[in-house]
């Protein structure tokens, strides 16, 4: 399975009653194993962070903050929720060690507290599951409209949003083209 592939799983596996920014959160939520080299087979441990910035300079926090959440929320429900580790893929319990293991208990109540932490939970708990090979789900091109609705800098149309909505594009046609495996 790729990394796109299972990007779009997540965002097709969300639960209902997620809203379109959250959604677009779960599809674009590793976006940095696309832009930075990878560590070792299982990616780059600090895609969370990395690209955060990417995100967050072309969309709402509503999507940008749980992304950049999504790697710290994998530590606070191993902390909160010991038998969280057992859902874990191969790949997610290796870079769990490499991302800095459970959280301690003041780690996690300062994670509780902080704003998006409900939605990186949310988005976590996708992310588990969106790793099983061969179902179809959506592709990306359907995602496109919510992307340009969502996308920063409206008010620049028709220069700066088709600019910002193929910069979310282009990880995934470089990322698929290279086909890197998750």
């Amino acid at each position: 399975m790729t990394i796109a592939q299972h990007s779009l799983q997540t965002a097709a596996l969300r639960t209902e009653g997620a809203d379109e920014t959250l959604c677009l959160a779960a599809l674009l939520h590793d976006v940095g194993h696309f832009l930075e080299e990878r560590d070792d087979r299982f990616g780059y441990h600090k895609h969370d962070r990395s690209r955060g910035d990417l995100l967050a300079a072309r969309f709402p926090e509503g999507l940008s903050e749980p992304v950049r959440l999504h790697v710290a929320a994998k530590r606070y429900l191993c902390a909160v929720e010991p038998e969280y580790v057992a859902v874990l893929s191969e790949a997610s319990r290796y870079s769990l060690a490499k991302q800095g293991g459970a959280m301690s208990a003041d780690e996690a109540a300062a994670f509780a507290r902080s704003p998006f932490a409900a939605e990186a939970v949310r988005l976590r708990r996708w992310d588990d599951r969106g790793k099983v090979a061969r179902i179809e789900v959506p592709s990306f091109e359907s995602y496109e409209a919510a992307i340009a609705r969502l996308a920063l800098y409206r008010w620049y149309w028709p220069y700066c949003m088709p600019v910002a909505v193929e910069l979310a594009l282009m990880p995934w046609t470089a990322g698929e083209a290279r086909g890197q495996p998750f």
